[in-house]
């Protein structure tokens, strides 16, 4: 079992920037890759960032040039650096790693992006 836990969300204005971080622990072998999923109210859970252990990094078009995804693998850490954020921005935004063909999830972290 993998447990995730995320933190860093709240309330900006926006433009303003946000750093999430999800920790993994439990059994902890290959954690790959980990990811960042966002849920608005009404919306599909759609894909937001992922980065495998080796640093590849995909992003959604919507936040291209905005986020950045990274990790920190001695510490099973997951980091999304948000800026310039925007009111279409708010969702609860989850951790996804896969372990051995399995997902685990986070959950969640509200983020809110007033205008």
């Amino acid at each position: 079992q993998v447990q995730l836990v995320e933190s860093g969300g709240g309330l900006v204005q926006a433009g303003g920037s946000l750093r999430l971080s999800c920790a993994a622990s439990g059994s902890i072998f290959s954690i790959n890759p980990m990811a960042w999923y966002r849920q608005a109210p009404g919306k599909q859970r759609e894909l937001v960032a992922a980065v495998t252990s080796g640093g590849s990094t995909n992003y959604a078009d919507s936040v291209k040039g905005r986020f950045t995804i990274y990790r920190d693998n001695a510490k099973n850490t997951v980091y999304l650096q948000m800026n310039s954020l925007k009111p279409e921005d708010t969702a609860v935004y989850y951790c996804k790693c896969s372990s051995f063909n399995v997902d685990y999830w986070g959950k969640g972290t509200l983020v809110t992006v007033s205008s």
